[in-house]
């Protein structure tokens, strides 16, 4: 459990899509916190890469890999 204060203009932002939708404000709050976890993983892995100098994978061997080529 984790509780933090927010400034008031931002309670007032996540008021709307709550009311909108019948979510609760937290939950906005929790998508928005897991979002930018995954882009802050997201970066951390690339500039641990970038530090290892591991060569980089060319963008067809990334679509073949990954099922996305036509």
């Amino acid at each position: 459990m984790l509780a933090i204060r927010l400034p008031k203009e931002i309670g007032e932002r996540l008021e709307a899509p709550a009311q909108k939708t019948g979510r609760s404000k937290s939950y906005y709050v929790r998508q928005a916190i897991l979002e930018h976890l995954d882009d802050l993983e997201d970066y951390y892995l690339a500039l641990e890469r970038l530090e290892q100098n591991l060569p980089g994978i060319p963008l067809d061997e990334v679509e073949r890999r990954l099922g996305l080529q036509d």
